[in-house]
């Protein structure tokens, strides 16, 4: 009689615990379930990078401004040894307004006035095109700060230099390479090398160019937006900056 009551017993108990199984198997571990989401937080990629390869590079345009992005504050430092000059590079050639023309050797009489040709999509070129051989140096036109060095489907590599008062920044774009130890933050001079021609971007590889253009910055002072200034006239002389 016992021994039935005590299989009786393991009988319960074990049916018991099947239901129980039963019955939670499909439910998460509540525990887990918060690790899992903590850690899931912590590697998620920031929103606006979640669905890029790790080796995008972003769109500039040579003839619109690029998408803004986030840049972390910094100190301008000066440029590496050997590449900041005191005097304009050999073959500098300075404007009536004080600019030095940005390809070496080029006057402003050779100069050609793009800034209102027409472009894809309704765009307007609003810069001008300086034709030279590739690797011929590009100067910086006046004294100030490289703001950013970057790399764009349309401008190809490009430098975006601000002037000390912070006004204007210059643009350089479709270069063959930066001058060697070129970075963000750099102090340049007015006529060193910061880069030599090219055709990298939208450029045609048999017409090897500068795009330069001149812009106004606003008060936020962001390198990727401005009013555009016509560069012919300021370095033909026909107008101050």
């Amino acid at each position: 009689m016992l021994r039935l009551v005590l299989v009786f017993l393991v009988g319960v108990l074990v049916g018991a615990n099947l239901v129980y199984f039963t019955l939670t198997r499909d439910r998460a571990d509540p525990e887990a379930v918060v690790v899992f989401e903590r850690e899931r937080t912590q590697h998620a990629l920031p929103a606006d990078t979640a669905d890029a390869p790790a080796n995008r590079v972003d769109p500039a345009p040579a003839d619109t401004a690029p998408e803004p992005r986030a840049t972390a504050p910094r100190q301008n430092t000066p440029a590496p040894a050997g590449t900041r000059r005191g005097v304009p590079a050999p073959g500098a050639v300075a404007s009536p307004s004080g600019l030095v023309v940005p390809v070496q050797g080029v006057t402003p009489a050779e100069l050609s006035n793009t800034f209102d040709d027409a472009r894809g999509q309704g765009r307007v070129h609003e810069a001008l095109d300086i034709m030279a051989p590739r690797g011929t140096p590009v100067l910086a036109v006046a004294d100030g700060a490289i703001e950013k060095l970057f790399a764009s489907e349309r401008g190809g590599l490009t430098i975006y230099q601000f002037e000390p008062t912070g006004r204007h920044a210059y643009y350089y774009a479709h270069l063959d390479r930066y001058a060697q130890g070129l970075s963000d933050g750099n102090e340049v001079k007015r006529g060193q090398v910061i880069g030599y021609v090219g055709s990298t971007g939208n450029a045609s590889d048999d017409a090897p160019h500068l795009h330069f253009a001149i812009f106004e910055l606003g008060p936020e002072k962001n390198w990727w937006e401005g009013t555009a200034i016509n560069p012919y006239p300021v370095l033909t002389g026909a107008r101050p900056l």
